[in-house]
């Protein structure tokens, strides 16, 4: 069995390049940077990840991820 390969990224590699439109003061936008800055730590592939939202404010989260997406119910 392999073992899974880390790759080397930073945190622009998991940031888009749309405006958060999140309100001021949010707790949103602390979530998003930490899973941002995170990331990178863990080895994880962009490209290999996907984000699953759901509905409210914090659903707007995969736009933010340069990652795959789904937003549902």
């Amino acid at each position: 069995m392999n073992a899974p390969v880390k790759i080397e990224t930073t945190l622009k590699d998991w940031e888009t390049d749309q405006e958060v439109r999140w309100c001021p003061g949010c707790g949103d936008y602390a979530i998003l940077k930490a899973v941002q800055r995170t990331m990178p730590q863990l080895g994880a592939d962009p490209s290999k990840t996907v984000f699953v939202s759901g509905i409210g404010c914090s659903s707007r989260f995969p736009y933010y991820m340069e990652t795959y997406g789904f937003h549902t119910i």
